[in-house]
């Protein structure tokens, strides 16, 4: 067999009925829609139409607002239940997981309702001013968690300068009683010579 000899199977191909082509071809004049009625015209149904009944697109409600993709879902944790943690422990994402306070894997925002009575290192990924205030109150620390990289940054730019400056201020009397030292010294050079 070539390419040539193949040819498609019986009934496989037929011919487009051609309509409105007069009369005698058994699909004239009305071209097969019958005789008026809302089928028989050329722009039949709009989109969407439901012979008069509410349409879908009008029945269902629509939602307004704004939704932000980015928004960061917290696991909320107030002070007061971080009291059924012991005395002067380390509480990390892991502990609120464990005590069932957050979800595993979701972050954890402490906030500063009720009243801590516990010295704790608490750390999470979020801090409301007051629990901040609370915690470091009673002697504990807070520790933030993927804190953003420019923050980090700028908290470690903002440490250094201040102990340079402290450095600097001590160090320049004594560099100027050295210089003050070496022109007396250069000045004595000159008047033996």
């Amino acid at each position: 067999m070539k390419l040539h000899e193949l040819k498609a199977r019986e009934g496989a191909r037929h011919r487009k009925t051609r309509v409105g082509r007069g009369t005698g071809s058994g699909h004239g004049k009305t071209s097969g829609r019958g005789q008026k009625g809302q089928l028989a015209r050329g722009q039949g149904f709009r989109v969407g139409f439901e012979g008069g009944q509410m349409p879908l697109a009008q029945r269902l409600p629509k939602l307004g607002g704004f939704k932000n993709p980015f928004k960061k879902l917290y696991a909320i944790v107030n002070l007061t239940r971080l009291n059924r943690f012991e005395d002067g422990s380390t509480i990390g994402p892991e502990a609120f997981y464990e005590s069932g306070l957050a979800a595993p894997g979701q972050e954890v925002k402490v906030l500063g309702a009720g009243h801590l009575s516990r010295k704790l290192k608490v750390e999470a990924h979020a801090f409301s001013a007051s629990s901040k205030a609370a915690i470091e109150a009673k002697g504990g620390s807070v520790t933030v968690l993927g804190e953003p990289k420019k923050a980090k940054a700028a908290k470690e730019k903002a440490a250094p300068k201040a102990e340079v400056v402290e450095e600097s201020d001590e160090s320049a009397p004594a560099a100027s009683a050295e210089e003050a030292g070496t022109e007396a010294e250069a000045a004595e050079g000159g008047a033996e010579e």
